[in-house]
């Protein structure tokens, strides 16, 4: 489903909060990323919520890798790498199938429990919560694959990769170097997979639309990435912290009951 520039007012309205937000949660409030997918999903259906949204997300990056690039912990991203890469490839394999059989819609219920279940681990007593800390293989291991497989599907791996790093109990300025870092290399990683996908399956997730809205969006994505610098040094640790940890349980929340209710409506 490709589309022109010649959109509804709502369209452009939920595009520009989408950049955004975009914006702030590269360079403010990391947990806020979620409203993306949602605010892109309501305004562009499919596929072309895909292409809109990481050409804007990899911008956002470059702005939160320049200023925070000296905090990052690059063995943990090392780490990562590998699980990372496995979900990617099996991510590209579920979008192919999901994507032709138009049932996309069908995992994203599957990521907000995902969500809430490495939530509800998180808050847990310290002995299940260790199960998330990078000590354990295979928490390492489960979080990298759940990360790279949410990216690929829906570009929602924020939340997943935020609880994770909430758990190893980083600093704010170590938190964010080492997800700006994170996400700059794998949204990159993105780019050539989703041509390849598109490729396969004849339906392109970027094409010249996309990339001029895109283009278009990039001086309200630049407002996001101020209002985040703005925001971010007026943040305590422990309201940092809590608005990641509250907005991953709305976001998780969100993608699971939105798609009950769908499903009850079509019933």
């Amino acid at each position: 489903m490709n589309f022109h520039l010649q959109l509804e007012t709502y369209q452009w309205v939920f595009a520009i909060l989408a950049a955004i937000v975009t914006g702030m949660s590269k360079t403010g409030i990391p947990g806020v990323g979620i409203l993306v997918v949602n605010l892109l999903a309501i305004a562009f259906q499919g596929w072309n919520s895909n292409g809109v949204m990481l050409p804007m997300l990899i911008f956002g990056d470059l702005f939160a890798v320049v200023y925070y690039k000296r905090h990052a912990d690059w063995r943990m991203v090392l780490r990562l790498v590998p699980w990372v890469l496995c979900g990617l490839l099996v991510g590209g394999v579920a979008l192919i199938f999901f994507g032709l059989e138009q049932k996309k819609d069908l995992l994203t219920p599957f990521i907000g429990v995902l969500i809430l279940v490495m939530l509800g681990l998180t808050l847990s007593e310290k002995k299940i919560n260790a199960w998330l800390t990078g000590k354990s293989i295979a928490g390492v291991a489960s979080t990298g694959i759940a990360a790279g497989f949410t990216t690929t599907i829906s570009n929602a791996a924020g939340p997943i990769m935020s609880i994770f790093l909430t758990a190893q109990r980083f600093p704010k300025d170590k938190f964010m170097g080492t997800i700006a870092w994170y996400f700059f290399l794998f949204n990159l990683l993105k780019v050539p997979l989703y041509v390849a996908v598109g490729a396969y399956t004849h339906k392109p997730i970027f094409t010249g639309q996309t990339v001029a809205l895109d283009l278009l969006l990039l001086p309200a994505i630049l407002v996001g990435v101020f209002l985040g610098f703005w925001i971010y040094p007026r943040l305590s640790q422990k309201l940092f912290t809590g608005s990641i940890l509250g907005l991953a349980a709305i976001g998780g929340t969100y993608m699971v009951v939105d798609n009950v209710i769908k499903l009850l409506q079509h019933n």
